[in-house]
Parts: C-alpha cells; sequence; structure tokens
C-alpha cells in the first residue's frame, strides 16, 4: 500500500502534469490565448511544470522520506510563489518578476493566476510537514 507522503507527491505530479497539458488543449484556452481566460503559458512555464512533476513522481518512486523532502521543499517554493503573484501579479520561479515586474493587472486577475500555486503549495506544505517521522 502508498503511504500518504508518496501519494500526495503522486497527486502533485499529476496535477503538475495536467497544468503542463492545458497549454495545449483548445478547451482552456479563450480566443486570446490565455489558460482559463487568465494568464499565458510559455515554453519555459510548461517546461517548468514538466520538471515538477518529474521531480514529483521520482521521489514517489524512491521513497517516503524524498517524497518528504519534495513536498517540503516544492511547497514551500510554490505557496511563497503565489503570494507573490497575489500582490504583484509575477512570480519567481519563471522569473517573471525579474522579467516583467510587477504587472498593472486586475487584483482579481493577479489572486486567480496565483490560485493554483497556492493551492498546490498549500497542499505540499500540509502534507509534507505534517508527515510522521516513521510508519509505526
Amino acid at each position: 500500500m502508498m503511504d500518504r507522503s508518496r501519494l500526495a507527491a503522486c497527486l502533485l505530479g499529476a496535477a503538475l502534469l495536467f497544468a503542463a497539458a492545458t497549454d495545449y488543449i483548445p478547451a482552456f484556452m479563450d480566443a486570446e490565448g490565455r489558460v482559463f481566460g487568465l494568464f499565458h503559458l510559455d515554453i519555459y512555464k510548461d517546461a517548468l511544470h514538466l520538471a515538477s512533476a518529474a521531480w514529483a513522481l521520482a521521489a514517489a518512486l524512491i521513497s517516503r522520506s524524498a517524497s518528504i523532502f519534495f513536498l517540503k521543499v516544492f511547497g514551500t517554493l510554490y505557496f511563497l510563489d503565489g503570494v507573490m503573484g497575489v500582490f504583484t501579479g509575477s512570480g519567481y520561479l519563471d522569473l517573471s518578476i525579474f522579467i516583467d515586474g510587477i504587472r498593472s493587472t486586475s487584483t482579481f486577475v493577479k489572486i486567480a493566476s496565483s490560485v493554483p500555486h497556492l493551492v498546490l503549495g498549500a497542499f505540499g506544505i500540509a502534507t509534507g510537514f505534517s508527515a510522521r517521522k516513521s510508519l509505526a
């Protein structure tokens, strides 16, 4: 049976694969090429999502402790990126804060665009930092 930490890493891996795929599924794009009508993804962001998914799935396959490490680090990085997105409309993981600076988009778009990173990050933080040291 798969333990909770490995399952959480697998779920995050699947969510990240979905995030990368949304850029290529017309049903998720608006007429201006924005995913869910909110933001543009590019090959760099897709590669970041795919690399994160590979890390998640590799961690789940390697060990419980690798999964916990992934959940803690990934969760923290993604959650903080989401917080930055709420305030600036840009993040640091995709380097957009350095490339685009503070974006002049609506507060709604800043928050809605940041929700995926906030939710995935919070999930990683909650499951990673609540994991028990041993399964006993």
